[in-house]
This record gives structure tokens, C-alpha cells and sequence, in this order.
């Protein structure tokens, strides 16, 4: 994850992050956002974007719009190399959301369900 604008440096207009996957397949499970948008322009290799409905292959130039409340999910099911831009408006504080979720892998810890429960409301991130 790369931090092109945060919240913090436009005012709470938007978040800008480039998010860059490779390795074993990864992505988050679907979810909603009540108070953010988040959309996804993909840059390079293959996403594949879910609307709540379908999931879609998505390639380099291909565009996601997601507004409040709509559920969502993308993964980068084949592994291999792919670059997207996450754009959320206004400018929620996603970075510690990042940096929390990143230590949590990193460290190896595994949190109960109501942990990881509780790390989702906070961070407006409704699982389904």
C-alpha cells in the first residue's frame, strides 16, 4: 500500500492509495463502507472486482465506483502481479486501518472474531 494522498493532506476531500499485490492470491472479503465511496482503477495486471452480486475481471484502464453502502470486494485471485488505485471519498483516516490490519499479519497474532469485529466498526468496514 502506497499513500499518494491521505485525509489528512487534502483537507478530508479524499484518500488516494496505490495498492500493489502480488504473491499468493489476497483480498478482502465483501464488505460495505456507510459514510465512504471507494472506488478501484485498475493500472495493471488483472483484479477481479465483486459488485455484490458478480464477481468481475478487471484489467488495466478498468474503473469501480462503490457508494455508501454498496457492497463490495476485490481480489488478485491468480497471484500474480497487480497494481490499483483506491480512491475514498471524503478522506477517511484508511492508514491506520492499513497499518493495524498490516501489523496483525505480520505479527502472526490471530484476533477472536469480536476483535476483528470491533477493528471493522471502527474503521467503518461492515463485513457480509
Amino acid at each position: 500500500m502506497h499513500y499518494l494522498a491521505t485525509g489528512a493532506t487534502t483537507g478530508g476531500g479524499f484518500g488516494l492509495y496505490r495498492w500493489e499485490m502480488a504473491g499468493r492470491p489476497s483480498g478482502p472479503a465483501p464488505h460495505f463502507h456507510r459514510s465512504i465511496t471507494e472506488s478501484f482503477y485498475v493500472l495493471s495486471g488483472t483484479v477481479g472486482l465483486y459488485d455484490g452480486s458478480d464477481w468481475t475481471d478487471a484489467g488495466a484502464g478498468d474503473y469501480f465506483f462503490v457508494p455508501p453502502g454498496g457492497i463490495h470486494a476485490f481480489r488478485n485471485e491468480p497471484g500474480q502481479h497487480a497494481s490499483m488505485l483506491i480512491l475514498f471519498t471524503p478522506g477517511a483516516p484508511r492508514e491506520s486501518f492499513f497499518e493495524e490490519l498490516a501489523e496483525i499479519t505480520a505479527s502472526g497474532r490471530e484476533p477472536s472474531e469480536e476483535e476483528m469485529s470491533e477493528f471493522y466498526r471502527r474503521h467503518d468496514q461492515f463485513m457480509v
